[in-house]
């Protein structure tokens, strides 16, 4: 389910004219390939069942899990009434378009912990923090590639980046609790 939710939120952004993940540094047919070969491959190991994958997994799960606490580590939001935080802008997103999102990055935290803590043996999930681990690392990431998603769609107008030439302001680094 980890994997499944991982192309989602890569589509969806995609989709929404804000580019892919690692597209800056590695070009979009690459990025492209990279996630098109990895996630099937995640997929399998996943449905395997098999307890000699267990690390990776976890490793992969850590990582989303990673993932998703960027978004809440760069753009504003605020607690709804369950308490739960709700991005109020992101990525350079029409607001229409942020309750999905938001619902999305929720479904995928949670399919993360509950992979790390019901699908990876015991003995295998001290590995998910070696995933989380990358957290620094995808947040510099995420400020690059909205920087360089700015230029990019200045320079080089495409579908892919769209959403930045449609209005949307693709600034990042805010990412604190906004008063209720």
């Amino acid at each position: 389910m980890v994997a499944i939710l991982t192309a989602a939120h890569h589509g969806f952004e995609l989709t929404s004219g804000v580019g892919l993940v690692w597209q800056p540094e590695l070009g979009l047919g690459p990025a492209s390939a990279l996630w098109g070969a990895q996630i099937p491959l995640w997929v399998i190991l996943a449905a395997r069942g098999s307890r000699r994958w267990d690390r990776l997994l976890a490793v992969l799960s850590g990582t989303a899990l990673a993932g998703v606490f960027v978004h809440f580590l760069l753009w504003p939001w605020h607690r709804n009434r369950l308490g739960i935080p709700i991005l109020t802008e992101a990525e350079g997103f029409e607001p229409k378009v942020l309750p999905a999102y938001n619902a999305l990055l929720h479904a995928w935290g949670v399919a993360c912990a509950l992979s790390i803590l019901h699908e990876v043996r015991p003995g295998a999930r001290r590995w998910s923090l070696v995933g989380l681990a990358a957290l620094p690392l995808l947040r510099r990431s995420a400020q690059h590639h909205f920087s360089w998603l700015t230029q990019e769609a200045q320079k080089n107008p495409a579908w892919w980046n769209r959403g930045v030439l449609n209005g949307g302001e693709c600034t990042s680094d805010r990412g604190q609790q906004s008063p209720a």
